[in-house]
């Protein structure tokens, strides 16, 4: 099953890995395809303005950045209140209850309720209670590994927590959504290095044993093309011990040892994450500072492709 065929994605991810640049170019490629696509990041320091080339995106829904896709930066405050007016559909009846004391009071005491605000704000939108979703597809730009991961803890402690209701409701619906692989799937970011393999494991293993969601898609970005044979890598390595201090080629084969160093690196990453059994999407190391509208295409046309 296609990953752009799923309504809803969840993209997380350890702080570096280049998240935001695959949750925006996952959403531009559905967009391409005629899916009406919503971009919801999770108070993120906004950068997809910087890669589509747009006005910068603030916490209210941003209409067509691109053809087909809206996109917006959710915050606590905001997104608590469009969620509340998604569900009560009235102004009046939103502020009787939502500003009422007594209710603020019960919602700021259940735990990770600012990050239900978002993330049940951005599962509104791909399944509202009645009638058809306004989108085809939300993708999630979330915040790093702990935070995401707290996120989606959040609807399991509130079937446990919350009295039988209507926030109880939402957090069911929400839970039988994430849950289903034919309609949503997480989207874990790393780079083929130590620190983030290291925690795209342990992010795997809370998603599937903990929480029960399924994995849609394992995405390596920053892959560095294969220049040193693995077979030739000891020799490269050594090459700078072989050589006089005075040597004119030391530099070179410096250099010549930090790349052979970085793909052996690279391999082990990869054999490691071959435990992950989800389709693995390889992104080539633009070796750009940033990143903007022309890498994000090529981004997209990897998953358009797929």
């Amino acid at each position: 099953m296609s990953l752009l065929d799923r309504r809803f994605l969840f993209v997380v991810g350890k702080g570096g890995v280049g998240k935001s640049a695959v949750a925006t170019s996952i959403a531009v490629a559905a967009a391409s395809r005629g899916k009406r696509t919503l971009l919801a990041m999770v108070e993120c320091k906004e950068r997809v303005s910087e890669f589509l080339g747009v006005a910068p995106i603030g916490p209210h829904v941003v209409r067509n950045v691109r053809p087909n896709l809206d996109a917006v930066n959710m915050v606590p405050e905001v997104a608590l209140e469009e969620y509340g007016m998604m569900i009560l559909k009235v102004r009046a009846l939103y502020k009787l209850i939502f500003e009422n004391r007594l209710v603020r009071a019960f919602l700021d005491g259940v735990p990770g309720m600012a990050s239900w605000s978002m993330l049940g704000k951005a599962f509104f939108h791909a399944s509202p209670p009645s009638g058809p979703p306004e989108y085809d597809l939300v993708v999630v730009d979330a915040q790093a590994t702990g935070h995401a991961l707290e996120m989606l803890r959040v609807p399991v402690v509130i079937q446990k927590v919350a009295p039988p209701g209507l926030l109880r409701r939402e957090a069911d619906r929400a839970l039988e959504l994430f849950r289903d692989p034919r309609q949503s799937g997480m989207v874990l970011v790393t780079l083929p290095e130590d620190m983030p393999t290291n925690e795209t494991l342990e992010l795997h293993a809370a998603l599937t044993a903990e929480l029960s969601l399924p994995i849609g898609a394992l995405v390596v970005n920053r892959v560095l093309p294969e220049l040193v044979h693995p077979h030739e890598a000891d020799r490269f390595e050594a090459l700078p011990s072989l050589l006089g201090a005075d040597s004119p080629a030391l530099d070179l084969a410096r250099a010549a040892r930090t790349r052979s160093l970085r793909e052996r690196v690279q391999r082990e990453s990869f054999e490691r994450l071959a435990s992950i059994t989800a389709p693995r999407v390889d992104i080539r190391d633009f070796i750009s500072p940033e990143l903007g509208p022309r890498e994000i295409e090529e981004m997209s046309r990897i998953f358009l492709a797929r």
